[in-house]
């Protein structure tokens, strides 16, 4: 267990300015674009990069790979080092990552560009760890949510946008375009966000950050090549099985040392795990909508089931998802204030259900997918915002870019499987003809059921986090100066 060195009370606010909260958040859109700025082209990456369609996939794995392994080590380093220090440090990686791949069309630099992109991921629980040691807390609430949704955020605003720049010119602009976010992004932070002065004690666990590493990378690369290896082949089985011995090693390992990469005795906590395994459920229903939801759109309307929309309309339509997640923000603070971060996260993963049980009647139509994504995007928006406070709740200042990294690292497995998962279900669902796969309406809807599922096992998790007792002193949950009767009177926390 670590604790903060020196020990500093949470009194930030006057020496807090107010550009804090929109420039963090806007590094957490800036490295969330990195994740699909790609996706307009996939199809085209095997005859841009003049490689197999096998190869080709590399150049998003990579990505995925670097980003889960990056954030509990970035938010690890943050808490010792310096959170701000680490913010400059992920987004400077990401900008020279952006100017590698937007330079070559060769595979091999191209996939060393997108690995170095996906490591900027780490930005995100570094900045949820800015905002908790340097806002007040009535500003605490709203902050952490817009930081925490700017995952989705930035995801859905860069499919329409990276729709139009590969439509419209070459498709390293891309990159370039990525390059100059990024580049004011860090001018940004330097400009507006304090260094914190929460340290933790101990040192770096780089043995810990090896263990993880590996076992991550050997459990992420079945699930995203299964489906071409086969999901039964002895290389699939093997690096599951190798995942699985590495990271009980790794476990191990963590438990017996003083200052580990990851506190598993504070991650056993009742209310850590299950916001944690909550987490990779509310991944797997974002990322569904995401899949589904384009490929109908852009489907001929020959299929009798496609819409025939050209791709940047399908990015519009699909954008309102990121948009609604973003505008949720300071709705979650309130409700949050009112009936705490737990409420709202069950709140949240409701709707979503919603959305996709309304999702599979709503799929003759462009508008329709519209409708979708604004409600699931309303879900997502709560589900998320709801998660770091839950998680700063129930750990120690000095702990919170750790634990954050960790949470953000379930959201992306939860990403990961379902990929794979309704990757699959389209694949074996799809009509051919002609030698191309289809997919079929059927598959568009057994996906949703399949996220629909997920957000039931995430319900009946959130259900079971810890009660709450009331207590005195101010809370996080506020949203603004109007919230302040409520967080000025005794109220109920974690217990």
């Amino acid at each position: 267990m670590t604790h903060p060195h020196p020990p500093v009370a949470h009194e930030p606010a006057a020496r807090t300015n107010g550009g804090i909260v929109p420039v963090l958040a806007f590094a957490g859109i800036v490295v969330a674009v990195m994740q699909t700025l790609l996706v307009p082209v996939i199809k085209d990456l095997p005859q841009l990069l003049d490689t197999t369609p096998g190869n080709a996939t590399w150049v998003l794995t990579s990505t995925l790979l670097s980003g889960a392994v990056a954030t509990p080590i970035m938010g690890r380093l943050g808490d010792l080092h310096g959170k701000r220090r680490m913010l400059l440090a992920s987004l400077a990686v990401m900008v020279v990552g952006a100017l590698i791949s937007g330079f070559t069309s060769a595979l091999v630099p191209m996939i060393v560009g997108r690995t170095l992109q996906g490591f900027a991921m780490g930005a995100i629980p570094l900045g949820i760890g800015l905002m908790r040691d340097e806002l007040p807390r009535e500003r605490l609430g709203s902050a952490m949510a817009l930081m925490s949704s700017s995952i989705g955020v930035g995801g859905g605003l860069a499919l329409p946008l990276a729709a139009a720049v590969a439509q419209n010119t070459d498709w390293h602009v891309l990159f370039f375009g990525a390059a100059g976010l990024g580049v004011l992004s860090i001018v940004l932070t330097l400009v507006a966000v304090p260094e914190t002065r929460t340290r933790a004690a101990g040192s770096f666990d780089l043995l810990g950050a090896l263990g993880l590493s590996a076992g991550l990378v050997l459990f992420l690369l079945p699930i995203t090549k299964g489906s071409d290896w086969g999901w039964t082949a002895p290389t699939t089985l093997g690096l599951f099985a190798a995942s699985a011995l590495v990271l009980l090693l790794w476990g191990v390992l963590e438990l017996r040392i003083a200052a580990p990469l990851v506190d598993l005795r504070t991650t056993a906590r009742r209310e850590v795990l299950l916001t944690n395994l909550a987490s990779i459920m509310v991944g797997v229903s974002f990322y569904v909508v995401s899949l589904v939801l384009p490929q109908l759109l852009q489907l001929p309307t020959a299929t009798g089931y496609g819409l025939g929309q050209s791709m940047v309309v399908a990015g519009l339509c699909v954008a309102p998802l990121g948009l609604t997640m973003m505008f949720t923000a300071p709705v979650y603070a309130r409700l949050s204030a009112r009936y705490g971060p737990k409420s709202t996260l069950i709140l949240g993963l409701l709707i979503i259900a919603v959305g996709y049980g309304a999702g599979l009647g709503l799929m003759s139509a462009a508008w329709q997918t519209v409708v979708v994504s604004v409600v699931l995007g309303t879900g997502i928006g709560l589900a998320y915002s709801s998660l770091p406070a839950l998680i700063v709740g129930a750990v120690d200042p000095s702990e919170t870019g750790a634990a954050n990294g960790l949470n953000t690292l379930m959201r992306s497995i939860g990403t990961s499987v379902s990929s794979a998962v309704i990757g699959m279900v389209l694949a074996n669902t799809a009509h051919h003809a002609g030698g191309v796969a289809i997919p079929t309406l059927h598959g568009f809807r057994v996906s949703f059921l399949i996220a629909t599922a997920a957000v039931a096992v995430g319900i009946l998790l959130a259900v079971f986090l810890p009660g709450r007792r009331p207590v005195t002193g101010p809370t996080l949950l506020a949203s603004s100066a109007d919230d302040r009767a409520t967080v000025e009177r005794p109220v109920e926390r974690v217990s």
